[in-house]
């Protein structure tokens, strides 16, 4: 068989379990859908020891069933290429920042920041109201994340509601990222700042959206946010027969990209930011990143198992990629930040 049957079959061996349980569970909800999804293989990685969060636990118990070793590390990657940047970032302003986390789902990069003392001034979430209600729920149950948020606000009680949560350095907004007033108006009665450097975060979110939707967002950004930078993380190169199999398969689980047209080249990643009044912007396919992260650790989690189809390893890591955009009134430097 040729690698890309070999791939379509993998997907649909490897994933059918959780995607039937899923589906029964959230009642087909898209939304839910993608989130629990991910998370479930992020857990699993986490669980072979591809990296340590200590916090996933809390938000999804169960381990699931094996992942393929290929699966677990493009997920590496895609974490320690999005925490490279982020870790950048807030060395290069020194902290004295804020960040906003786009389709945060149940990320848990506000508690490795705090356990690292790397925090920003501020931390945003935005998301579905719905599963910012399944966050707030797990962080108002879970003393281990409860904790932290109240160690660094400075009253006895959080400002909290069913689809909000705001303390002094912590903030989750349920909002659709397609309705732009609505959004900044509720970033807005949370006290961010636009004068501040701020970090952006999407990851497989703006392809979700479609092309004007998603261009309408960075260029929202981009004006009102004079000194900031937008880490995105999506697929790309997806106008090959893998990029083609790839839409095929999440068309049969109902899960549409309505932004794909704007995956098709890391140029067409890039040109996205520029064409919305962004100063300079970068992109590189994960295999590339894969390749530039410190290999003492590569060689180490590349021994946690055996992994016998490596050019199907390589043919996925080129159809995601990592693009990060900058403007810089400040003249920080943030154009110097990369791999």
């Amino acid at each position: 068989m040729s690698s890309f049957t070999d791939y379509k079959i993998f997907l649909c061996s490897r994933t059918t379990l959780s995607l039937y349980y899923l589906l029964l569970t959230y009642n087909n909800n898209l939304i839910f859908y993608t989130t629990m999804f991910f998370i479930l293989f992020y857990r699993f990685a986490t669980s072979k020891g591809y990296w340590t969060d200590l916090y996933v636990q809390y938000f999804v118990r169960q381990v699931g069933e094996r992942k393929a070793p290929e699966i677990n590390r493009g997920y590496y990657g895609r974490v320690k290429g999005m925490n490279l940047l982020i870790d950048a970032f807030l060395k290069k302003t020194q902290c004295d920042c804020q960040v906003v986390n786009l389709g945060a789902g149940l990320d848990t990069t506000f508690w490795r920041l705090k356990d690292e003392n790397i925090m920003p001034k501020k931390f945003f979430e935005v998301d579905f109201p719905m599963i910012v209600a399944r966050k707030i729920h797990n962080i108002k149950t879970k003393p281990p994340l409860s904790k932290p948020l109240i160690e660094t606000h400075s009253t006895d009680a959080l400002l909290l509601d069913g689809h909000s949560l705001d303390s002094d350095r912590y903030c989750i907004i349920g909002a659709d990222l397609r309705d732009l007033p609505t959004l900044e108006e509720k970033l807005k009665k949370f006290q961010i700042n636009p004068e501040l450097p701020t970090l952006f975060l999407s990851e497989c979110v703006l392809v979700y959206m479609t092309p004007e939707q998603s261009s309408k967002l960075v260029h929202w950004v981009a004006d009102a946010f004079p000194t900031a930078m937008f880490i995105n993380y999506e697929q790309v190169n997806m106008n090959d027969r893998f990029g083609e199999i790839m839409i095929e398969n999440l068309q049969r689980r109902q899960c549409n990209l309505a932004g794909v047209d704007l995956c098709q080249s890391l140029d067409s990643q890039k040109e996205r930011f520029l064409s919305a009044g962004w100063e300079s912007a970068n992109a590189l396919d994960m295999m590339t990143v894969y390749n530039m992260l410190p290999q003492e650790d590569v060689a180490r989690i590349e021994c946690l198992e055996f992994l016998d189809e490596k050019e199907l390893l390589q043919q996925l890591l080129q159809h995601y990629c990592i693009c990060w955009a900058v403007k810089d009134k400040l003249n920080l430097g943030l154009s110097q930040i990369g791999f």
